[in-house]
């Protein structure tokens, strides 16, 4: 009985074992995790310095009009419209423009929208009601004209063609433009989007923001947001030269996570040669991730953005890859069992190759 009993939790201990092995090991690590960056396009016309004081000398004079009909003034102010328009349109009409010519034409129309501004904010002091007359949209375009005003100042004075965020459109003024330096188009305008697609190919968004951004600098960013979508880290990050820094490298090493890329350090002729091949294998990977925004741009107008306010346009940008998440999983698990039994068919009727046999 005593040889028996010692027999019996010798047979069973290993069992047990491996039942709590099992319980207890828990995935941290799984899959590969493609980053890149974007553009969403808004849909909007790309104005010139000319053009755009243009276009807030006419919203301003609509909106000393309406000022001016709410209030007890005898006489209206004089806003010299007629004679802004005739000197744009003249300068819009000339097929070829010199520096000078635009710098001129620029000044002209700084000093016609200075004065608008200044007729407005008088009309404002002398009445305390006239706020009263103007609409939500109004308002906000008279807050956006003068900011609009003093960067154009700013940049006529100093003579240059950049500042911080600039206005490129008086509709939509939280749009900036994004310097990309592609060929053909070095210049985009909307949202920039930091996506990441999956292993099993799902795109994630973990940044989205109207400035310009370094994505190099929001890598462990998107981890961790990976993480908190599935519940575990990503084993390897797959991205362009931007994403592979000696910072990003040793955080996310630190995490369990490998960088696609170069090692550092001295290697053997074989050790480099095994790593390039491997590199060269993950970076075609990234194939996946531009199909995905071209799948986005050109089935799905992501380039053609329509929505005026910011969250709108975002809200508009999350619902594209929210359908293209939704049509990944339509095709693996909800129309994967008709395309199974297609593919069987078409093998036993035509005579397909699979797995290296021709089934006749």
């Amino acid at each position: 009985m005593v040889g028996i009993s010692e027999e019996m939790p010798n047979e069973e201990k290993p069992n047990m074992e491996g039942t709590s092995a099992e319980v207890q090991k828990e995935v941290t690590h799984k899959g590969s995790y493609i980053l890149d960056a974007t553009v969403a396009d808004q849909y909007i016309k790309y104005l010139t310095d000319v053009e755009l004081l243009n276009d807030s000398r006419q919203k301003s004079e609509g909106i000393i009009d309406m000022i001016y009909s709410g209030s007890n003034l005898e006489k209206k102010p004089r806003t010299y419209r007629r004679k802004a328009r005739k000197e744009f349109l003249l300068f819009t009409k000339k097929r070829k423009k010199t520096i000078k010519e635009v710098r001129k034409a620029v000044g002209k129309q700084l000093r016609y929208l200075c004065r608008k501004i200044t007729t407005i904010v008088s009309l404002i002091e002398n009445n305390s009601e006239a706020l009263k007359v103007l609409k939500k949209q109004d308002y906000k375009d008279y807050l956006v004209i003068q900011e609009l005003y003093r960067q154009q100042k700013q940049m006529y004075d100093r003579q240059e063609h950049h500042c911080e965020d600039r206005i490129v459109s008086i509709n939509q003024p939280h749009v900036r433009p994004i310097v990309r330096g592609k060929q053909g188009k070095t210049v985009e305008f909307g949202s920039k989007i930091l996506a990441g697609i999956t292993g099993n190919g799902y795109t994630l968004l973990p940044k989205m923001e109207w400035d310009a951004y370094n994505e190099g600098s929001y890598v462990i960013d998107s981890v961790e947001h990976y993480k908190k979508t599935f519940g575990y880290y990503p084993e390897v990050v797959i991205g362009d030269q931007i994403f592979i820094t000696r910072a990003n490298r040793k955080a996310l090493e630190e995490l369990g996570i490998r960088l696609s890329g170069k090692s550092l350090g001295r290697k053997t002729e074989e050790k480099k040669k095994e790593e390039k091949k491997k590199m060269l294998e993950e970076q075609k990977q990234r194939v996946r991730i531009e199909g995905k925004f071209g799948q986005g741009k050109n089935g799905y107008e992501l380039n053609k953005i329509r929505m005026r306010k910011a969250v709108t346009s975002e809200s508009m940008v999350s619902m594209i890859f929210f359908v293209m998440n939704l049509i990944c999983y339509a095709k693996k698990v909800l129309f994967l069992p008709f395309l199974q039994t297609g593919k069987i068919m078409e093998i036993f009727l035509f005579g397909y190759k699979l797995n290296g046999f021709e089934y006749q």
